[in-house]
């Protein structure tokens, strides 16, 4: 990294420092970093082109328009650099970002599907000449008539309406690049950049149960907590972060994603709000459905962290509902292997811990896993 970058990223992250501590309550957390700060400072540890995609145009036949737009909001904006978003972030129209963010579809290619899940598709693509993923999110049948239905049409809508707003709204090195979204009948869809080293679950697979090496982890680690501490920042709270949304391109350098989940932290479990994620990887507060800040994502950080040591799913023998009763009621936690670096464990310890004024905020496990990677580095020199 140039100096010129080094010394940009500092002043971002001393920014940000700043905008965290002004809402921190009480001395504990003051102490709690400085705890922190103390523990590590003397950490030492031992040891593109479209070509061959299968790339197809959209047909006009489809009259697919770039100009509708979506009637419900969950929309904001940014005065002065700082965040703004309508009371929940939900209050503010749309029409704005629609306008921006609208697809030009004569620009836009469909390549091959290469994921997929319960209610969305990705497929490769091209848009302006650029790879791009395509997400498509397709609604329950319009005539189906059912409660459920209704509900899940709700859902589904407000997290692509979520996604959309926020990621307007992000720019960072580490956090995923909107390119454009629209509606069309029951189908959503998102443009974002693609990225071809896939997910960090993808990566974590091909160790086939081995955990990555310490240089690795940590790289991969200190870019998440750097999107994460920009995220922060911005006053979002991404609520779902594990494995399957880091995204990682094929220099392994690492961006977050999904924000179909997440909120303005002023608004988190607020009455409205329905929290959701995923069990092994939920902080105790959002599992009781509490009202809750950003540290719910330290916590998911702390067991993120734990997952590329081993190399192991965290309570793999339980189910999702069993680990959450044993986080909650039990304050279970996965169990360490014999060579974990003293250092590395106490900074998970500290993220996953079951109060949240108790974990770090992410300029300061920046700053710790910093000292890591320069330590490794002093390592591996000698």
């Amino acid at each position: 990294m140039s100096s010129t970058s080094i010394a940009a990223h500092t002043k971002e992250r001393t920014k940000a420092k700043q905008r965290n501590e002004y809402h921190l309550p009480a001395t504990a957390i003051f102490e709690a970093a400085k705890s922190i700060s103390r523990l590590f400072c003397a950490a030492q540890l031992c040891v593109q082109g479209g070509s061959g995609l299968g790339l197809t145009r959209k047909p006009s036949s489809c009259n697919w328009s770039s100009t509708q737009r979506l009637t419900k909001s969950e929309g904001g904006r940014v005065k002065n650099g700082k965040p703004y978003f309508g009371h929940c972030g939900c209050r503010v129209t749309t029409s704005e970002i629609t306008r921006k963010w609208r697809v030009d579809l004569s620009q836009l290619y469909f390549g091959p599907r290469f994921s997929s899940g319960a209610h969305s598709t990705l497929y490769r693509g091209v848009y302006r000449n650029q790879l791009v993923a395509v997400k498509t999110i397709r609604l329950p049948d319009a005539n189906a008539d059912d409660d459920e239905s209704r509900k899940l049409t709700a859902r589904l809508e407000k997290q692509f309406v979520r996604e959309r707003t926020f990621l307007s709204h992000l720019r960072h090195r580490n956090v995923i690049k909107l390119a454009g979204a629209w509606k069309e009948s029951d189908v959503f869809f998102l443009v974002t950049e693609y990225l071809s080293g896939g997910s960090l679950r993808t990566l974590l697979h091909k160790q086939e149960g081995r955990p990555l090496s310490l240089d690795k982890l940590i790289a991969i680690a200190l870019e998440i907590a750097r999107g994460m501490e920009y995220i922060h920042s911005r006053g979002v709270v991404h609520r779902d972060l594990k494995p399957e949304n880091i995204l990682l391109d094929q220099d392994l350098r690492v961006k977050v994603a999904d924000f179909g989940v997440a909120c303005k932290e002023s608004c988190c479990g607020s009455s409205g709000d329905v929290p959701a994620g995923t069990y092994r990887w939920m902080a105790p507060e959002m599992i009781k459905r509490k009202r809750h800040g950003r540290k719910v994502d330290v916590y998911s950080f702390g067991i993120l962290l734990w997952e590329m040591l081993t190399g192991c799913i965290p309570y793999e023998e339980m189910t999702p509902v069993q680990a959450a009763f044993a986080v909650v009621h039990k304050r279970t936690r996965p169990a360490f292997p014999e060579d974990c670096p003293i250092q590395l464990r106490a900074l998970i310890e500290r993220c996953w811990s079951s109060s949240p004024e108790k974990r770090p905020e992410f300029w300061q496990i920046v700053e710790v896993l910093e000292r890591f990677e320069a330590t490794l580095g002093q390592v591996g020199t000698k």
